[in-house]
């Protein structure tokens, strides 16, 4: 059989690629992955069947959207052609933030061969990257000894990019909007779920920033910065800081008791690997808002409320109840079968593209063994594992990592929509700069299906 790329079958039918990968999401085309696991082929055949019967026409149309931001591939996703596994334990959070927004070559290179986050924190000439800072070739090194303090401007003159990418930590300024989020929450239940919080949150740093209606890309990242950093920083604290970066600072907000440089980097990987996912339900409807020129403040506030629902990152705070349900390991085949019994959906299982399991999931399962052998809450996981296999039930995901790193470090319920909530903001800005460069409004149309109008 032979097999085309994707241009060329795009070509063929006279489509838009967009259009061709509607086709095989609606079922009218199959295609397989390269040996790369990033170029998609399809069956020539196919496709000079198709061409020849034209178009499909049987089925409502689906909104496709051109992006240059993320591709899925069969098991994880691609963030600007970069194996997002690659990234992940290798780079920091706030360097891929910087590679979603900017796609600049000088954000960020493949490090040396043994390289992690943990190395890259290591010493006092090791800090991160260029997405915290430095030129090409010196970023990975550069000098962590530079005063703190970002400054962030809409100017466009360039101090945004030096806040960005001179090795400062991310801040939100100006100091008095950062007060004003903590100052909101006073009221609020202590046992407030974490993701609640982030919603006053973002609603208090937006209407605390003067600067959040300029829409250029360099402007929404300075913005990103300052958001970033202040849903951390107006987080209730927990334990002492021992750090600046972001996964640092956001620990000490989810967890009373201090990291261990491996669970570190778990959850800086977990930052990574959740920094963004294609059209995700949250990112669609962030991207609508952003077509219709909502401020940043008010995208990610879009993709906060969508985020929270069990389907999508409400999940792992579902498979942090499930783990919490299994005392034991001996537990697992029981709580399992209740919900079977029940017809509940186990949550952190199963996905909607990666039918044959999320490689986000394994490759964050696999830091969090590495970083707590033995650890009881591991072996719950594994059990409740092994009980999904024996009754060939969905694969883990994403979201069951998540719980499971939650649960071994102790953190607060509902970190785990938390640290997705935090991550994808960066998606969901780089997916917004799209929105606004592109300038018209992002409309869909019903498919009418009520009484005959008369």
């Amino acid at each position: 059989m032979e097999w085309i790329d994707a241009a060329t079958a795009a070509e063929r039918l006279g489509v838009k690629p967009a259009t061709l990968y509607a086709y095989v999401s609606r079922g009218v085309l199959r295609r397989r992955h390269g040996e790369d696991g990033r170029r998609s082929l399809f069956s020539a055949e196919e496709i000079e069947r198709l061409a020849r019967r034209g178009r499909p026409r049987s089925q409502p149309p689906e909104l496709v959207i051109e992006s240059a931001v993320t591709a899925l591939g069969a098991d994880r996703p691609y963030y600007r052609g970069v194996d997002v596994l690659a990234l992940a334990g290798t780079a920091t959070f706030e360097t891929v933030a910087e590679w979603l927004w900017t796609g600049d070559p000088a954000v960020w290179r493949p490090p040396p061969a043994g390289d992690s986050v943990a190395h890259l924190r290591a010493g006092p000439a090791s800090t991160v990257d260029p997405g915290r800072g430095g030129e090409p070739g010196a970023a990975m090194h550069a000098d962590r000894s530079r005063k703190p303090g970002a400054v962030t401007h809409a100017d466009g003159t360039g101090a945004a990019r030096r806040a960005g990418r001179a090795g400062e930590p991310w801040r939100c300024e100006p100091d008095e909007a950062l007060q004003a989020a903590i100052t909101a929450q006073h009221a609020l239940p202590d046992d407030l779920l974490p993701l609640d919080r982030l919603q006053v949150i973002t609603t208090v740093l937006g209407a605390s920033d003067t600067l959040r209606y300029h829409l250029d890309p360099t402007s929404v990242a300075a913005t990103g910065r300052r958001l970033i950093a202040g849903l951390v920083d107006a987080l209730p604290p927990l334990t002492d800081l021992r750090g600046d970066s972001i996964a640092e600072r956001l620990w000490s907000r989810l967890c009373p008791h201090p990291a261990t440089p491996p669970l570190l980097t778990a959850m800086e990987a977990a930052l990574v690997l959740l920094a963004d996912h294609e059209l995700a339900a949250s990112t669609l409807a962030a991207r609508v808002a952003a077509s219709a020129k909502a401020d940043p403040y008010a995208v990610v506030l879009t993709g906060l409320g969508v985020l929270g629902g069990p389907l999508h990152g409400g999940a792992s705070y579902g498979a942090e109840r499930l783990l919490a349900e299994i005392a034991e390991p001996r537990h697992a085949a029981r709580v399992i079968a209740e919900r079977v019994r029940r017809g509940e959906r186990i949550p952190g299982f199963g996905h909607s593209v990666y039918k044959n399991g999320d490689g986000r999931g394994a490759a964050l399962l696999d830091l969090i063994k590495q970083a707590a052998p033995g650890h009881g809450r591991i072996a719950a996981g594994e059990a409740v594992l092994a009980e999904m296999r024996r009754r060939r039930l969905p694969d883990r995901n994403i979201d069951f990592a998540l719980a499971t790193l939650s649960a071994v470090s102790g953190m607060v319920p509902g970190a785990g929509e938390a640290i997705f909530a935090v991550a994808r903001t960066a998606g969901w800005l780089a997916h917004a700069m799209e929105e606004y460069e592109r300038g018209s409004l992002l409309r869909l149309r019903a498919s009418y299906t009520g009484p005959p109008i008369t």
